[in-house]
């Protein structure tokens, strides 16, 4: 397991859903490490990783590294003007994601950028024309539901009635922080966008998914630097509270202090009550007893269970995604549901009380 989550990659067994060379994508704007896992998950699923570009050069042979076969672009333009390219895969800079992908979308490509898709709501707004006017698709990587097979199978499990009717969720979202490490925009609030902006984005998506809201409201959020002077824009500590249009609530923590000893980067949760049923999902470790993620706890009618998932589930987001980009269907997840988690940690972030500078 990754000691740091921007290098967090996860690999699941092939699955593809298209033949070689029927789906070729494109990496661009390698600023953060999860493009890493979003390009595994598309390859699983039968993707072609045809070029790379990056005006970093040392990003780019990194990458090559871990995808042979990739072709090295001269510059985005000769990525935008193949026209065999279906979808252009990204993880920049928070800051520069939406005009990134409305340049891809002009030309008439599909977007899969990173969390956050927005820091701003004025970027959200102009995105959604683009979305209008062109027809693609700017889908989001909610990697902490998406790529985590624990996840994968509660989103199963709440489907098939086994708790009932979701009634709260409950999230922590703690990561570790290797300051030193970290570019320089990941200290600039303008360029990250803010911790609820950020990694609260995983928390709130898995709220509307798990509890089928449509919309859901801010009832309060909070945002603090307690243990970080020599970085005063970094927000270390956020947690908010949100009610859904279906009654269900949410509660969720993030923060940046995972202890050193910590065998993995967080000990990311999440707790669902139902109506009949309870589930708690350790993503990423078992702390004290196993160093394997993906353990899920499931109480309801029929008694207690313990699920070990690691393997056992796959990454079922990833096909589905290819084949809503060549049938212009959207059984992965819909645009909506992608633009709605995105305008609440922008407004949770934006009514956000400080309380520790």
């Amino acid at each position: 397991m990754s000691k740091d989550g921007m290098t967090y990659a996860p690999k699941g067994k092939p699955n593809p859903v298209v033949k070689e060379g029927e789906f070729p994508i494109a990496a661009v704007a390698l600023d953060h490490g999860h493009i890493n896992g979003m390009c595994n998950g598309l390859l699983e699923a039968g993707a072609t990783l045809k070029w790379v570009y990056d005006p970093d050069a040392e990003k780019v042979k990194d990458f090559i590294e871990q995808f042979p076969g990739v072709q090295a672009a001269e510059s985005l333009d000769q990525v935008l003007s193949d026209e065999s390219i279906k979808l252009v895969a990204a993880a920049a800079i928070p800051s520069e994601r939406s005009a990134l992908g409305n340049k891809v979308m002009e030309a008439g490509k599909d977007y899969f950028t990173d969390k956050t898709p927005f820091t701003t709501m004025a970027q959200l707004e102009e995105t959604k024309r683009v979305v209008e006017r062109t027809g693609q698709k700017y889908m989001v990587y909610f990697s902490e539901r998406l790529h985590v097979e624990g996840a994968v199978f509660a989103g199963d499990l709440i489907k098939d009635g086994a708790i009932g009717k979701v009634i709260q969720v409950t999230g922590f979202g703690p990561h570790r922080l290797n300051a030193s490490s970290r570019p320089d925009w990941f200290f600039n609030k303008e360029q990250y966008g803010g911790i609820l902006c950020d990694i609260g984005s995983h928390q709130i998506e898995q709220f509307l998914y798990y509890a089928g809201c449509e919309n859901a409201e801010i009832l309060h959020s909070k945002v603090g630097n307690y243990n970080n002077p020599d970085h005063p824009e970094l927000e270390d500590y956020g947690d908010a509270t949100l009610v859904g249009d279906n009654g269900a609530t949410q509660i969720f923590k993030v923060d940046w202090f995972t202890p050193d000893g910590l065998s993995t980067w967080g000990d990311g949760r999440t707790f669902i009550t139902g109506t009949e049923g309870t589930i708690e999902i350790r993503k990423y470790v078992d702390v004290a007893r196993e160093e394997t993620g993906d353990h899920l706890f499931l109480v309801n009618k029929d008694g207690e269970k313990h699920y070990k998932l690691s393997g056992e589930v796959g990454f079922p987001f990833f096909g589905a995604f290819i084949k809503d980009c060549i049938n212009r269907t959207e059984n992965a997840m819909t645009q909506e549901h992608a633009f709605k988690a995105a305008e609440l940690c922008l407004q949770a972030q934006e009514q956000a009380i400080v309380v520790s500078k």
